[in-house]
């Protein structure tokens, strides 16, 4: 009924549980997928990995009671582009639909504070020199990368940086491609992974 509501939105189908969202997909290819985690049968985090696999164009939004560390980082990993509780109000939510059909990524604060502190507790690698995942990265992808990483806009990247908007986008498509990354979470993801983003460039 909200989603109705509102203008340039449409529900084109609804599923009870993880196995029957695969199939409305497959069906419908809707732009974003608004999914719950817990579903009786294939759970929302299996239905999620199936759909990114499958559909590569369509955006999955998770919804749920409890900001879990095990459900937010499984979530992730499985290509969600936005990972919300179900107490967000009406009109957050429906500015995340449109976020993450735009194509970028939305994290509530609370599940980014986890995210943030489940790095924080991670013994710090000793440095080694540059990790391999990172070898084909320019100079200045490195730069934009982390300046994904402490949650900057591409306009704030931009400005920073002192190039042009279409210049990030164009550093942002190449470090997705180059790191086999879906969206700007995951791109913050691989960075902690490999070393480049630590807790102390968090802003």
């Amino acid at each position: 009924m909200l989603i109705d509501a509102e203008p340039g939105l449409v529900v084109v189908g609804e599923a009870a549980d993880g196995a029957a969202a695969i199939e409305a997909v497959a069906e419908q290819k809707p732009d974003v997928v608004l999914m719950d985690v817990r579903m009786p049968g294939t759970d929302g985090i299996e239905a999620t990995r199936t759909i990114c696999g499958r559909n590569p164009d369509v955006r999955v939004l998770m919804l749920t009671m409890f900001d879990l560390d095990a459900h937010v980082f499984a979530a992730l990993r499985a290509g969600a582009a936005g990972f919300l509780l179900k107490d967000i109000p009406p009109a957050e939510l429906l500015h995340a639909i449109r976020v993450v059909a735009a194509g970028e990524s939305l994290l509530s604060p609370s599940v980014t504070r986890r995210l943030i502190s489940e790095f924080c507790r991670r013994p710090a690698a000793e440095p080694t020199g540059p990790p391999p995942v990172l070898d084909g990265l320019t100079g200045r992808e490195r730069q934009v990368l982390q300046l994904v990483g402490v949650g900057r806009s591409n306009a704030e990247i931009a400005q920073e940086l002192r190039v042009s908007a279409a210049t990030v986008k164009t550093h942002l498509s190449h470090l997705l491609d180059k790191l086999g990354a879906r969206d700007r979470v995951q791109l913050v993801i691989v960075g902690y992974e490999s070393g480049l983003l630590t807790p102390r460039h968090r802003v």
